[in-house]
């Protein structure tokens, strides 16, 4: 997304920018609250305030890395802070109850980080991933997605997941995601070029259709015309 812009939340999300279908250079927002800051006490809540910190912890690395142009290391250090916080998110353990696994309990502050970190993350592999060699635009727009069941109004994930969309060949979707983000930020330049290449491809889109419906007129015709030149004949 533009440089000039920064996208802040109040839980201090990190959110970083992408350009022309890659991530650009940003410094990612440092997470302003510490597990500690919930107020929560006792053995349980040591143990849900140590996963918090040390999925916080792996986070912040995986920003160094990406300041750093690690992208690799970026993405491994993204996806060990998701797997530590697996072990704290209520959707992922209610569905594992009937196995033996106890949901630990969150005060409504430890809730909120856990689902910032995680959206986060995911927002940040979406950008590494825009920065790599090859790109995987499914797993693109799969964590960018994802950042949006959680953040609906989330202007760089819709951008990122109209890229993934329309390079996966979806560009009537492609086209929703970017007209999101263009409200959002209806001046960014990124945004503007890939409605540009969405409108192109529909055009496109339309044009093969258009020439295939009317082939396939055309032969029905020129079929009906035999007939009827054979019915002809038979007549004679």
């Amino acid at each position: 997304m533009d440089k000039k812009v920064t996208v802040i939340n109040r839980t201090g999300a990190d959110l970083l920018a992408a350009s022309d279908g890659a991530a650009a250079e940003e410094t990612p927002e440092e997470e302003s609250c510490s597990p500690s800051c919930s107020g929560a006490s006792g053995g349980s809540s040591s143990r849900v305030e140590a996963q918090l910190a040390e999925a916080m912890r792996l986070k912040m690395e995986g920003n160094s890395f990406y300041r750093e142009k690690k992208v690799r290391s970026a993405i491994g250090r993204y996806h060990r802070a998701l797997i530590v916080l697996r072990g704290l998110d209520s959707e992922v353990m209610s569905a594992l109850k009937g196995f033996g696994s106890q949901l630990p309990t969150l005060t409504p502050e430890q809730e909120e980080l856990l689902r910032s970190t995680q959206v986060d993350c995911y927002n940040n592999l979406a950008a590494c991933l825009l920065q790599r060699q090859v790109v995987d635009y499914t797993h693109v727009q799969e964590y960018s997605l994802k950042v949006l069941r959680w953040r609906p109004g989330d202007v760089k994930a819709l951008y990122r997941a109209g890229v993934a969309t329309l390079e996966l060949g979806d560009a009537q979707n492609a086209r929703q995601y970017l007209l999101q983000a263009s409200r959002g930020q209806p001046n960014d330049a990124n945004v503007k070029k890939q409605l540009q290449r969405v409108e192109e491809r529909l055009k496109k889109d339309y044009q093969k259709e258009k020439a295939l419906y009317k082939g396939m007129f055309s032969k029905q015709k020129q079929g009906e015309g035999e007939e009827a030149t054979g019915e002809s004949l038979k007549q004679l």
